[in-house]
């Protein structure tokens, strides 16, 4: 698929933007603070209905704002669909399909499908483990956009535990509504870490080729689905359980050997919120170990491994690769670049024209002082291009 005219009205800095893309590669240059990760941003909120570089949405509406609106049309084997979703300020968001109105914003998930590469994705193998927790249950709903339904489930019910967790050393010794919670908790939680362990199982293999491609000269990497919990800590293995039915006994089992702990803390110890995406390079954990260079490889690696699942098993995905070039060293460059020029669809953010590599011909946009312009051929050929220093 890729998305043939992206629309922005009050995102980020952008009051207007209007751009219209075409298949293959198309790069927007620009100084940094001009603009230009705040459009491919757009792009990928619609896939996601979640920014890549905040948590939540405020920061995405302008500054005096009081919402933000994002279009694009999408064009997947000839069929065009248009998605638009506004965010609103204390509000709920809305969404509309070739302008109808649906009743959630979910809907439009898998409408439009990316997979973005930025320098923010360094915390997936140096961060917490929620960075790689985000990034699993990303690529579950990417995969297949009913999972966004599980995701919410589960964290409405581990919500409302978490509540009582907060109140039960006051309940007398009454647990009765606990109990029903823990059952719930154990539930969902299942459906998830099913989703996330088979998930793990089919990008792993991606995950090992790519890193090879890009540091052959390094340990092989591994990446498995670890809970914390110690009775369901070998889920994944060659032996261990693998069914929602069976996760949900452990996860039930585990709940109650560590009640009094939770009761005590206030807070939830038991459940996929709890879990992590085990990145190991050679017999190691890659978190604390792995060089500069190794992690930038590792991260590379994840995004490349989910970009070769999501193209195998379906309608690919735009391929967004925001001010990541400056950050790699030239062998790092050859192998991302590598694998975008065979992309249907990649949009390319860098400072200067000359941080991206000439493999990756196609479409400029000049990003700058609030405007966007596609170049002509011939301003490239002649050195037209607008950049500035990476600040």
């Amino acid at each position: 698929m890729y998305v043939r005219h992206l629309s922005v009205t009050d995102f980020r800095s952008w009051e207007q933007a209007d751009l219209d893309f075409a298949p293959g590669v198309s790069v927007l240059v620009g100084a940094n603070g001009q603009g230009k990760t705040n459009l491919v941003e757009a792009v990928g909120y619609l896939a996601t209905l979640a920014s890549h570089r905040v948590a939540g949405d405020a920061p995405l509406i302008r500054r005096d704002a009081t919402s933000a609106s994002i279009r694009a049309v999408a064009v997947n084997e000839g069929r065009e669909l248009t998605v638009q979703v506004e965010i609103a300020s204390g509000k709920a968001n809305r969404a509309r399909v070739n302008r109808s109105p649906v009743r959630s914003p979910r809907e439009v998930l898998g409408i439009v499908r990316t997979v973005v590469f930025a320098p923010e994705d360094l915390a997936l193998v140096r961060g917490d483990p929620g960075e790689r927790r985000r990034f699993l249950d990303d690529l579950l709903v990417a995969r297949a956009p009913r999972w966004a339904g599980a995701r919410a489930d589960y964290d409405k019910v581990l919500r409302q535990r978490s509540a009582l967790l907060k109140t039960a050393r006051h309940a007398r010794g009454d647990t009765s509504t606990l109990d029903v919670w823990d059952a719930h908790l154990a539930r969902a939680g299942a459906v998830l870490v099913a989703g996330r362990l088979e998930l793990t199982a089919a990008l792993a293999p991606h995950v090992r080729d790519a890193y090879a491609a890009v540091a052959p000269e390094s340990e092989p990497v591994g990446a498995r689905y670890r809970s914390r919990a110690e009775t369901v800590d070998a889920l994944g293995g060659e032996a261990g359980p693998s069914t929602p039915e069976e996760i949900e006994v452990l996860l039930l089992d585990e709940m109650r050997r560590r009640r009094t702990q939770e009761i005590e803390r206030g807070v939830c110890l038991v459940g996929p919120h709890r879990d992590d995406l085990e990145l190991t390079l050679g017999t190691g954990p890659a978190k604390g170990y792995a060089s500069h260079g190794e992690s930038w490889s590792l991260a590379l690696a994840l995004r490349l491994g989910a970009f070769e699942l999501l193209r195998g098993e379906g309608s690919e995905p735009v391929l967004i690769l925001d001010d990541v070039f400056a950050e790699l060293d030239a062998r790092r460059r050859r192998a991302l670049a590598r694998t975008a020029v065979n992309a249907e669809q990649v949009l390319v953010t860098a400072a200067v024209d000359d941080d991206v590599p000439d493999d990756l011909q196609g479409a400029r946009f000049v990003v700058d002082s609030g405007t966007v312009r596609e170049m002509s051929a011939a301003a490239r050929t002649t050195g037209g291009a607008a950049g500035g220093p990476d600040a």
